[in-house]
């Protein structure tokens, strides 16, 4: 990554890596028929119970959602078709101008994994189930976590998942510290002290994300205080999504090089780069597809690599973020370091990573190193913008003294046959005069009449070149020699005109 911080330096303001979007879930030891069937009886309620018993503690749940948002003053909506609920909440939040607290609380019937009482030969039991029921989006603008929602079904399992967004939750440290920044939705164009917000953003990981995130399941979930009086839910880390942000001066810097960014990802990264970039090696044990996606979309596009069900994507942000970020939806695919069993016995290896949130840490490493490396496959491709800057420059006239010279045209025959002539090799050494770059461009003239008149027009000519920067006087002498820019810009013109257009052309002819 510092490869291509370093190349594009004076373009980059800064970099910042955070999570972005991450999904915990959580929990209870009720996940399975006999848990459930233990519940009862520790209730006094049989199995034919089940029914009239989950039908009460569902209408508890949805209570506790009501009694919520009427203490708060915020509306309770039920979505009678499917919408975009986080969009939805964010209407409802600008509409009300809240800042803090509740905004709302959203009920949908969606589908959930629950039970259902299975009869056949002797008891009954039971068993769990794919159906639908009530699910609850409480959103909230928490005081520290920013703009976050949490999601209950009401139906046991009892199953809650809270989302939060890690540029929310810096934003609001820096705010606290008195950093200043410039931020759109959720990515910052601009940070006055990046080193100092990057030692914020990675304190996000050590929080104490059970404590923080239980505290929202009590909130929401009043059979915790009785029913399920001494249970806790089990969090996990359902996806999380690590962003490397290259923050530029503005859109007229990022948009060419994104440009080139994209067709240098979409061309030139195959399914062994990929994983790479994921930390893993392409073998033949390997079971999984690896696939590159590229989608044209509002306001640019953007490329997505996918290893199994995890990825790594790229785009633009607002056109002067260029953002690199990891998404892990299958944590198993990594290792982390941990005590475990191999062949029976108990030692400190390295071991498929779980979803649990002890290993939010090693997320954060696995996608910070993906990212890096990808950014570092990207260091190989030129900014175009320079070189289209030379050429505008190039086209446009010049001033030398009082007087005015015109431009150059790449594509016109006799400006190429001037390149052509100054840049011989026979001149490499000891330079080119008048008369040399005469009889290159002149060479059916060989009246004495015509020189003057002709020596007269390289001169013009050689001015020109002279006032574009292309040419310098070699002092002392009637010499001249291509300028370092000269050369470059010269030679890259005439391979264009010669080689790389006829290509193009009879290319595109197929």
């Amino acid at each position: 990554m510092e490869t291509f911080v370093r190349k594009h330096g004076e373009k980059v303001t800064g970099v910042i890596m955070c999570f972005d979007r991450v999904m915990f879930k959580g929990h209870l030891q009720l996940g399975w028929g006999e848990a459930m069937e233990r519940l009862l009886a520790r209730q006094g309620l049989r199995i034919k119970d089940f029914g009239r018993f989950v039908a009460e503690h569902s209408e508890r749940v949805k209570q506790q959602a009501l009694a919520i948002s009427k203490a708060a003053g915020r509306p309770y909506i039920y979505l009678r078709r499917r919408i975009r609920k986080e969009d939805e909440a964010k209407r409802i939040a600008r509409r009300d101008g809240i800042e803090e607290g509740l905004v709302c609380v959203l009920a949908a019937v969606e589908p959930c994994s629950t039970f259902k009482v299975a009869y056949g030969e002797g008891q009954p039991r039971i068993v769990s189930t794919p159906r639908k029921c009530l699910c609850l989006y409480f959103y909230f603008v928490d005081r520290e976590l920013g703009w976050m929602h949490v999601r209950i079904q009401t139906w046991f399992p009892l199953t809650i998942q809270v989302c939060i967004n890690g540029h929310d939750w810096l934003a609001r440290k820096l705010d606290r510290h008195g950093v200043r920044y410039e931020r759109l939705d959720n990515a910052f164009r601009w940070i006055e002290d990046v080193a100092r917000a990057q030692r914020f953003a990675d304190r996000l990981v050590r929080r104490n994300w059970p404590r923080i995130l239980s505290a929202f399941a009590r909130r929401v979930n009043p059979l915790l205080r009785d029913v399920l009086r001494g249970m806790d839910y089990y969090w996990v880390i359902e996806q999380a999504e690590y962003a490397t942000d290259v923050m530029f001066r503005d859109r007229a810097t990022l948009k060419p090089l994104y440009e080139q960014l994209l067709r240098h990802a979409t061309l030139c990264f195959s399914a062994e780069d990929v994983m790479t970039f994921l930390g893993r090696k392409l073998h033949g044990g390997f079971q999984g597809e690896v696939q590159s996606d590229f989608t044209t979309r509002w306001p640019g596009a953007r490329i997505k690599h996918r290893m199994k069900e995890n990825g790594i994507k790229m785009y633009d942000k607002f056109g002067c973020v260029l953002r690199v970020e990891t998404a892990i939806y299958r944590p198993n695919e990594f290792r982390v370091r941990r005590r475990g069993r191999r062949r029976g016995k108990l030692l400190l290896g390295w071991f498929p990573m779980a979803k649990g949130v002890a290993n939010f840490y090693r997320y954060a490493e696995v996608s910070r190193a993906a990212n890096a490396r990808y950014l570092a496959a990207l260091a190989a491709v030129a900014d175009p913008a320079a070189a289209r800057q030379q050429i505008r420059r190039l086209a446009r006239h010049a001033v030398e003294g009082l007087r005015r010279y015109r431009g150059f045209n790449p594509a016109a025959e006799e400006d190429v046959q001037l390149f052509a002539a100054v840049l011989r090799g026979e001149h490499a050494i000891h330079g080119f005069r008048n008369r040399d770059v005469r009889r290159h461009l002149f060479p059916a003239s060989h009246r004495p009449e015509e020189i003057p008149r002709l020596a007269n027009r390289v001169s013009r000519l050689l001015r020109r070149l002279h006032a574009h920067g292309l040419i310098a006087k070699i002092p002392r002498s009637r010499r001249w020699r291509p300028t370092r820019h000269g050369q470059a810009i010269m030679a890259t013109i005439l391979t264009l005109h010669h080689d790389k257009y006829p290509e193009l052309l009879a290319r595109q002819a197929l």
